[in-house]
């Protein structure tokens, strides 16, 4: 069986090993690090996965995960170098992070593969997106593809689409939530109780993404069949597209990729 260590134990970082588990992954089979003592104590307690150092985690594994905050990428770079058993796959879950940066602080030839996962991955929903680095073999991504696999969808991009991805789908869940929220603020405005209003935007949110990956429809498609002649629908339609929401969005993801990708160059000059 493959061993699975994971480095980071935060949000994504708890969402995999849970989803690992519930794909029937055994726990003897999985490890993470953490470097808060009192985190890894209450994980280890709730998923039964062993904790233990960076080093310790990396030399017993065969896949080793990547889940750390760009900025403190560095010292864990430093300490995986001397334990990285040759041929040991590491996957990287750092957002703007090229797998050059990771080829250049650990043993020549280690096969690494970018993804960018999103935050649904806690509900076993996430968008996840791979890409192989220099030494990462068709073999390699399909590993990362399948353990992905366990914990939403996952789909395979050039690196070089990594920053667009980020921005889009890694960040994407923020862009809903914002718009929910604002759809909340709304209902209470026109005097529904925030509970009401709440239950009535949720549902039909999800309702709408269940119509969207279902329907195989485009969105277009989908609005239309929504927009009567003359009625609600339109009139605030309008009223969107008077204030530019269409192209504020595009802005807004256009400076979330620049953002990652900057992100990216400020590590590497470090």
């Amino acid at each position: 069986m493959t061993r699975i260590a994971v480095l980071g134990a935060g949000k994504i970082g708890e969402a995999l090993l849970a989803g690992l588990l519930a794909a029937g992954r055994p726990a003897s089979d999985l490890a993470f690090s953490e470097r808060h003592p009192e985190r890894s104590a209450e994980l280890t307690e709730r998923l039964g996965v062993a904790s233990a150092g960076v080093e310790e985690a990396a030399a017993g594994a065969d896949v080793v995960v990547v889940a750390v905050k760009p900025q403190d990428i560095a010292p864990v770079l430093a300490e995986l170098k001397g334990a990285l058993r040759p041929g040991t796959l590491v996957i990287s879950l750092c957002a703007g992070l090229p797998t050059a940066l990771f080829e250049g602080g650990l043993p020549d030839g280690t096969p690494v593969v970018r993804v960018m996962p999103n935050t649904p991955m806690l509900v076993g929903e996430a968008m996840s997106a791979v890409s192989g680095g220099a030494h990462a073999t068709a073999e390699h991504l399909q590993v990362a593809q399948d353990m992905l696999a366990a914990v939403g969808r996952v789909v395979s991009v050039p690196e070089a689409q990594q920053d667009a991805v980020t921005a889009l789908s890694g960040s994407g869940p923020a862009y809903f939530f914002y718009l929910v929220e604002a759809m909340i603020d709304a209902g209470i405005l026109l005097g529904l109780p925030r509970a009401v209003a709440a239950d009535l935007i949720v549902q039909s949110a999800y309702g709408a993404a269940v119509m969207l990956r279902e329907s195989g429809d485009h969105p277009v498609l989908l609005r239309e069949a929504v927009t009567s002649p003359a009625g609600t629908t339109i009139a605030a339609i309008r009223e969107l597209e008077r204030h530019g929401v269409r192209a504020a969005l595009i802005d807004a993801i256009e400076a979330a990729r620049d953002r990652s990708v900057e992100l990216g160059r400020t590590v590497q000059q470090r």
